[in-house]
């Protein structure tokens, strides 16, 4: 970016989500005579044409805010700033307080972009394709109502991996890894790493563990027996109901997504200040 070129924003919250609004608005302030707010809007709401003139997109709200717009945005290729008004932030790197900080660093090109994997996740019923959707964090299969165990079957590259029998199934991206897939058990990869963790849910075997496998491999999961509740979905936000023989197939997606990480603090302080990871236990002072 040259040093004369005024950079363009697209600014994305929820107005009527807690102090979004407000936010949005000192922020506009605090940006106008460095930056060409180009628009400010819901995700959903935005016309496509827009990101193919701007620089950034900011966006204002919790993980699942930051989520759904790197879904929207891919394709594109416009970095996002997460702004963290949520509970935790793990991708919404950034208070309001360190992006003013940090603003000046991330408009001069200076901060640090990183592209992160995205899978894709289609169903196949009968041939044909039914659903279809991409993944930032995962890709789950849950049993659902009446919440008896499924049995699946997975391949990958069209070699017989592993049935399960359990809960469900998550296959998750490495930016996924700190979320459903490590409360499931599963392994925390680096974000910027390309791989897939498959991880069984609750599984009725001991010896079934998260394996992680190459991220230019195509994994299918087939439905051997399902319950009349159970659903795939993806990031939590996109699902669809599940019959026996339709074909989950995964495949990581041609596009990455593009997030500015706050040069304030590393991945792995990320992960001791907001998951408390590999911290020491609480011992007793004597």
């Amino acid at each position: 970016m040259s040093k004369s070129k005024i950079p363009k924003l697209v600014i994305f919250g929820d107005p009527q989500k807690g102090e979004v609004a407000r936010i949005i608005k000192d922020f506009e302030d605090f940006a106008k005579d460095d930056a060409e707010i180009v628009a400010s809007c819901n995700i959903n709401e935005c016309n496509f044409q827009i990101l193919k003139e701007v620089d950034f997109a900011v966006v204002f709200g919790g993980d699942g805010s930051i989520i759904f717009a790197a879904r929207y945005l891919s394709s594109s290729r416009v970095p996002v700033i997460g702004v963290n008004l949520g509970k935790l932030g793990f991708l919404a790197e950034f208070s309001f307080e360190e992006l003013k900080k940090s603003f000046s660093q991330i408009i001069s090109g200076k901060a640090p972009v990183q592209e992160r994997m995205i899978l894709g996740c289609r169903v196949l019923r009968n041939g044909k394709e039914k659903f279809h959707s991409t993944a930032i964090n995962d890709i789950f299969v849950s049993a659902g109502a009446p919440f008896r165990m499924i049995e699946l079957k997975i391949s990958v590259d069209n070699q017989p991996l592993a049935g399960c029998m359990s809960d469900g199934l998550i296959i998750s991206t490495p930016t996924g890894s700190t979320a459903y897939n490590l409360s499931a058990g599963g392994p925390i990869l680096s974000g910027n790493m390309e791989a897939m963790v498959i991880t069984p849910m609750c599984p009725h075997s001991l010896s079934f563990r998260p394996i992680v496998i190459n991220a230019e491999s195509k994994v299918e999961v087939f439905g051997i027996r399902v319950n009349k509740g159970t659903t795939v979905s993806v990031d939590g936000q996109v699902s669809m109901k599940l019959s026996v023989d339709d074909i989950v197939t995964v495949q990581k997606e041609e596009n990455n997504f593009l997030i500015v990480n706050n040069p304030i603090r590393t991945y792995w302080e990320t992960l001791v200040t907001k998951l408390n990871w590999a911290e020491k236990p609480g011992y007793k002072k004597l």
